[in-house]
């Protein structure tokens, strides 16, 4: 069973298999998150990256992780030559992200909150699609035994934990064999408050224990 987590973070700190960058079609790392991980990891990523594009909305291309903790980067395209996106092209990057992490025998892989920053996509509407496709998918990922969503600020852990409460009643009207697990007693924990989302966010990370790569009790 995989377990789905929370994290109010900063994605580049994570020890996973794979973190996801929300990408444009030219894979040009430039600004958000892909500007963070580029400057965390190095020019080389960037590089790597551009190397293989342009490609279309919704795919995803696996490069080097350089100087991160992760293994890997996998640019998911959820934003087109305009930095827009909609719900599809989220979702879609979400499946192709998860697909290529299979390809590359990834085990963990931290989200972040695809479409929401430059893209500008409703946070609620975001987090649900973004925690649906993944559960969807995690059917035909049963390699992957780890999905942290790794979020800034209050507002958006708490979309993505009202996602997380929603997606899992659903699931528990109905779940097949390969119903991913639900999320631990962490996950379920009240978000940082806004005044100090910046302290909290060290604070959270010891307390799902990053780095999350074969944390003990992490199976369930």
């Amino acid at each position: 069973m995989t377990r789905l987590e929370l994290w109010n973070g900063d994605i580049c700190v994570l020890e996973v298999d794979a973190i996801v960058n929300p990408a444009s079609p030219t894979l040009w790392m430039s600004t958000g998150v892909g500007g963070a991980i580029k400057r965390a990891g190095g020019d080389s990523i960037e590089y790597a990256a551009v190397r293989q594009g342009p490609v279309a909305v919704g795919s995803a291309v696996v490069t080097e992780a350089g100087s991160l903790a992760a293994e890997a980067v996998i640019h998911a395209v959820s934003l087109d030559s305009q930095h827009r996106t909609s719900g599809e092209a989220i979702a879609q990057a979400v499946r192709s992200a998860l697909a290529r992490s299979r390809e590359i025998g990834a085990t963990s892989i931290a989200f972040p909150a695809l479409g929401t920053g430059i893209g500008g996509y409703p946070l609620d509407e975001a987090a649900e699609i973004l925690v649906r496709t993944v559960r969807e998918e995690l059917g035909a990922a049963d390699s992957i035994e780890h999905v942290i969503f790794a979020l800034r600020g209050p507002a958006t852990y708490e979309a993505f934990g009202r996602a997380l409460a929603r997606t899992a009643e659903q699931a528990a009207d109905g779940p097949g064999p390969d119903a991913p697990a639900e999320p631990d007693a962490h996950a379920e924990s009240d978000p940082p408050d806004a005044s100090d989302a910046s302290d909290a966010s060290d604070a959270r990370a010891e307390l799902v224990g990053v780095p999350v790569r074969r944390v003990p009790g992490a199976e369930s």
